[in-house]
């Protein structure tokens, strides 16, 4: 039987899941595999894990494989292994995707006072392990495998990959210097964590990598690491892309922006600064889209177009590239729990409106500031877009971006 996907923020319980008869249900370790097409490793992983863990503490743990409905079969492939390995569960999730979700939903169904996450490609190494769960177990509330100090190493990685890896670490400490003066190896997804670290707090990863969150917004006070070789995998693809990079470095800054000095000044306030600038620096983005159309429109050298037609269409055009960007990043723990394809065009129909009010306000200031005060098209048009941001965030925190529908 298929463990039921948790929905709604991501937020590991305090208390541990009971056993449907009342009982308690507790263990101490519960280990997640998140998986999407496996199939030629996911016998072998379960299998090696199966062994290492009944020598150190059997019976006291589970195996949770959290499948993102692979085209492979995963899922089957690993619910078919459940009579003869009664510690695993199997999750399939259909909804959702994406490593670090299915590692935090992995967690939400879990019944382990210690939580960790292993890759089902067996490129990290099981028998880790067991020094991992005894750092635990001497006081850290949270133990990470890592690449990075005496004991480990990458097996055969280029140059380039080595750069990026070191690249990304040195970026790190620059944009996010209290949580990555902390671990040698930020980007690691072999790490255990007390429950009690992260119990209560909502998480909101980026891309693949769930440690610096883990980190940045759990109560951890002591981290132990542990070297390891990253082995090179023997069977299916490689998931590592350029793009895992550069939702590190998004991570990164949104971390920083969610966790700093001006976090606290916005909580003591009751106003969300954070999100304000994050929405500041999509609205700059649409700045770029805004000021590029109009110019191509509206300039003598070009269309020559009338300035309110032209900064109509403009207007329009930045407003679905900031919607875009927007639902993915500055509301996204909101978004989230809304995906389906029907919520996202209401929140952008919405969102439209709201806009579209604020060009209305754009386009009245820019023709009194144009014509009556500054006779230069594009400060003006700055002026209008700065007061006309203003009214769209408020407006949309206030209306658009909120649950609405539940379950």
């Amino acid at each position: 039987m298929l463990l039921p996907v948790p929905n709604g923020a991501l937020q590991i319980s305090e208390t541990l899941t009971a056993s449907a008869d009342g009982q308690s249900n507790t263990l101490f370790f519960s280990l997640i595999v998140p998986t999407y097409n496996e199939a030629a490793n996911i016998n072998q992983i379960v299998k090696i894990l199966t062994q290492v863990l009944d020598e150190s503490i059997p019976g006291n743990y589970e195996l949770i494989v959290v499948d993102d409905d692979s085209p492979d079969k995963t899922w089957e492939i690993a619910q078919s292994l459940i009579p003869s390995y009664p510690q695993l569960r199997v999750m399939r999730r259909q909804q959702e995707r994406g490593l670090s979700s299915a590692v935090i939903r992995g967690w939400q169904a879990a019944r382990g006072q210690v939580l960790g996450v292993i890759d089902g490609d067996l490129q990290h190494p099981p028998h880790i392990l067991l020094q991992l769960l005894a750092s635990i177990k001497e006081g850290a509330d949270v133990a990470v495998a890592s690449r990075h100090i005496e004991g480990g190493g990458v097996s055969s990685w280029s140059f380039v990959r080595r750069f990026l890896s070191r690249g990304a670490q040195m970026l790190g400490l620059i944009i996010l210097p209290g949580v990555l003066g902390r671990i040698s190896d930020p980007m690691s997804g072999y790490f255990i964590v007390r429950r009690s670290a992260i119990a209560g707090i909502t998480l909101n990863p980026v891309g693949y990598k769930i440690l610096l969150e883990v980190i940045g917004r759990g109560q951890v006070r002591q981290i132990a690491e542990v070297g390891y070789v990253f082995c090179e995998r023997k069977e299916g693809e490689s998931k590592v892309t350029w793009k895992q990079y550069l939702e590190y470095i998004h991570h990164l800054v949104r971390l920083r922006l969610s966790t700093g000095r001006l976090v606290r000044v916005s909580q003591y306030m009751g106003f969300p600064f954070g999100r304000f600038i994050r929405f500041g620096l999509v609205g700059l983005s649409g700045v770029f889209v805004d000021m590029t159309v109009l110019y191509l429109l509206s300039d003598p050298t070009t269309l020559s177009l009338p300035l309110t037609r032209s900064k109509i269409i403009a207007g329009e055009i930045a407003i679905i590239n900031n919607f875009l960007w927007n639902d993915a990043w500055t509301f996204a723990d909101v978004a989230m729990q809304q995906q389906k394809l029907r919520q996202r065009l209401k929140r952008f129909f919405k969102f439209n409106l709201v806009c579209l009010a604020g060009l209305v306000l754009n386009v009245l200031v820019l023709n009194i500031v144009f014509n009556f005060i500054i006779p230069n098209r594009y400060l003006a048009n700055l002026i209008a877009i700065a007061i006309a941001t203003i009214w769209n965030f408020w407006v949309n925190l206030k209306l658009n971006w909120r649950v609405t529908e539940v379950k």
